[in-house]
């Protein structure tokens, strides 16, 4: 005799969802041809432990394309109408089965099917806007990172060429005008790299604010205030070798984001980038350091920058003691910057090592 398990049934415009009542089913076979449905599988049904089969006539042709997944309380189909369109009811015969009822907790009527379809389709369009407004700040953003970052390449670059040919050309002379050639880019390059402070802040960047604020700040105060407040300066050999030493890291840097902007990476620019700043970093640290101490007698002679005192005292603070107590943070934020470069480095190409294996 025929064991036939309990079925409830619900539809949509497009589709048809069955809920069979078996736990632990296995063994499904699901047949279906025009309009004809045939169910076939071992569970535990109202009968118990046994094989359960039953047979539906559709009342309109259906999709031969079924998809079921099975539970350990039931089997769940969904079968495809071969045209969209509301049924007045499941099958040809209008008495239904004795076995089939509908499934009350997908039921819906006519017109809540078609309000379902309208809230899907206005959630479908937000969701479409959303990802277009998103898509074109994403556009946006990456232009904006482009070209940035082209623009501190072509200046670094030029600063580079610049000073490794006249080195060429000139020999030794070259180290004691550079101040003269070079600060006018020099100085447009890095007021430019203030933007990164604001990219890191506001999330343009995936990157940590404090590191990127240290050496921003860390390098502008050696170009204005060490550099380009004090004329004695300009001729120091240590101008060239701040300016050279940082023009190397950012000649490496900065192409790296730009191929970034558009989730390109050459093997060979991305070492380099996260490499070259192992001897370099710490060189042009030293030699910022060099520079503040060579800048400390010329501050305590001319008293520039000094800060007042009152009458009674009758003195003043010479600004060569902050440049004391700068040395000092030099070396901190050379500590922070280095360990967060590292971190990065270590971060990168073990995400390499894993994506190789």
């Amino acid at each position: 005799m025929t064991l036939t398990p309990h079925v409830y049934w619900a539809q949509r415009h497009e589709e048809i969802y069955l809920r069979v009542e078996l736990t632990d089913a296995q063994h499904i076979d699901v047949q279906v041809h025009e309009n004809t449905f045939h169910f076939r599988a071992q569970g535990r049904g109202a009968k118990g432990q046994n094989e359960y089969e039953f047979s539906l006539e559709f009342l309109f042709p259906v999709k031969p394309e079924v998809r079921n997944k099975s539970t350990q309380r039931q089997v769940n189909i969904t079968v495809r109408k071969q045209q969209r369109g509301w049924w007045e009811r499941l099958t040809v015969q209008e008495r239904k089965p004795v076995f089939l009822a509908p499934d009350f907790d997908r039921w819906l009527e006519e017109s809540d099917a078609e309000m379902e379809i309208k809230q899907k389709e206005e959630k479908r369009n937000k969701l479409r806007a959303a990802r277009h407004e998103e898509e074109g700040f994403v556009s946006l953003k990456t232009g904006f990172l482009f070209i940035y970052n082209l623009v501190q390449f072509l200046g670094f670059s030029w600063i580079f060429v610049n000073m490794t040919v006249r080195l060429f050309i000139f020999g030794q002379d070259s180290l004691y005008d550079t101040f003269h050639t070079i600060s006018d880019m020099m100085f447009f390059c890095q007021i430019l790299t203030c933007v990164e402070v604001l990219n890191a802040a506001f999330g343009f960047v995936r990157t940590a604010v404090i590191p990127t604020l240290i050496q921003v700040v860390g390098r502008n105060f050696i170009l204005f205030i060490i550099f380009g407040s004090l004329e004695e300066m300009h001729h120091r050999p240590v101008v060239f070798f701040v300016f050279y030493l940082w023009s190397a890291i950012e000649i490496f840097r900065y192409p790296f984001y730009m191929l970034a902007c558009f989730n390109t990476e050459w093997k060979t620019l991305t070492w380099l980038r996260y490499t070259i700043w192992i001897p370099l970093y710490p060189l042009g640290v030293l030699a910022e350091a060099v520079a503040v101490i060579q800048s400390i007698p010329i501050f305590d002679k001319t008293q520039l920058f000094s800060i007042p005192l009152p009458r009674a005292i009758g003195t003043s603070v010479s600004f060569s003691y902050i440049l004391h107590v700068y040395l000092v943070l030099m070396f901190l934020g050379l500590f922070i910057n280095f360990r967060h470069l590292y971190k990065q480095r270590k971060r990168r190409f073990r995400t390499k090592n894993k994506k190789a294996n």
